[in-house]
C-alpha cells in the first residue's frame, strides 16, 4: 500500500544522498522513479538535486502554486512511476501537500519527501508543518552537533560570521551560512533567545 513518507532533519544530514541512493535502488531493479526539488534551490543547478559529497540527478522543479497532483498525474500518463521522491519539501505549500497525499490515496503512488523540520530560528517550515500533520511515515535523518550530541537545530550566520536572530524564512544557503547544532549549544548560540509567540492578528 502506498504511504506519504516525510524524512526530516537539520542541514547537512545527507537527506539528498539517501534520496538519490533510494532513487537508484528503484532504477537499478527495472522501475521509474520522478524526482521533484524546489526551483529556488539552484545550488546542485536548476532541476537538478545535488549532495555533498558529489552524487547528482537531474529532476523537475516545483514552484509555489503548482499543482502537484496534476503534475504527478501527467507524469504517469507517460508511463509507470513506482515511487516519488521530494527534495527540499520543507518549501511546499500546505496545499501541495495534501496533493500529495491525494498522489498516495488516489493513484496509488508512495510519495518520499525530504527537508528541514526548522528554520533558523527554530520555527517550523509551512510545509514541514503539514508533512508532519499528513505524513504516514516519518523518519529523522540524524546528524550530530560539534558536542557530539544530536543536532535538532540550525544557526543562520551572515556575511560576518554572526548569527542571525532575525530575517526571512527562506535563504539558500549551504555550510558558509548554516551550521546544525544541538538544542543547548543553538540557544548559546542566539543568546538563549525565544521564538516570538505573540499572537499574529
Amino acid at each position: 500500500m502506498a504511504k506519504l513518507y516525510f524524512h526530516y532533519s537539520t542541514m547537512n544530514a545527507g537527506k539528498s544522498t539517501i534520496l538519490l541512493q533510494a532513487s537508484h535502488n528503484y532504477i537499478e531493479r527495472g522501475m521509474q522513479t520522478y524526482l521533484l526539488t524546489a526551483a529556488l534551490d539552484t545550488r546542485a543547478g536548476e532541476g537538478r538535486i545535488g549532495s555533498r559529497i558529489g552524487i547528482g540527478a537531474p529532476s523537475d522543479v516545483f514552484r509555489e502554486g503548482d499543482d502537484l497532483f496534476a503534475r504527478i498525474e501527467a507524469r504517469l500518463a507517460e508511463g509507470p512511476c513506482a515511487c516519488v521522491f521530494v527534495d527540499e519539501a520543507q518549501f511546499l505549500t500546505e496545499a501541495q501537500v495534501w496533493q500529495l497525499a491525494r498522489v498516495v490515496d488516489d493513484l496509488n503512488v508512495p510519495v518520499m519527501c525530504y527537508g528541514l523540520r526548522v528554520d533558523f530560528l527554530g520555527q517550523l517550515f509551512p510545509g514541514s508543518a503539514a508533512l508532519l500533520t499528513l505524513a504516514d511515515e516519518m523518519r529523522e535523518v540524524r546528524t550530530i552537533c560539534h558536542c557530539g550530541r544530536k543536532a535538532t537545530m540550525v544557526i543562520r550566520r551572515d556575511a560576518d560570521g554572526q548569527v542571525s536572530t532575525s530575517g526571512d524564512q527562506v535563504q539558500i544557503g549551504g555550510n558558509e551560512t548554516y551550521v546544525s547544532l544541538c538544542r543547548r549549544h543553538w540557544r548559546e548560540a542566539v543568546g538563549d533567545r525565544l521564538p516570538d509567540l505573540s499572537p499574529t492578528g
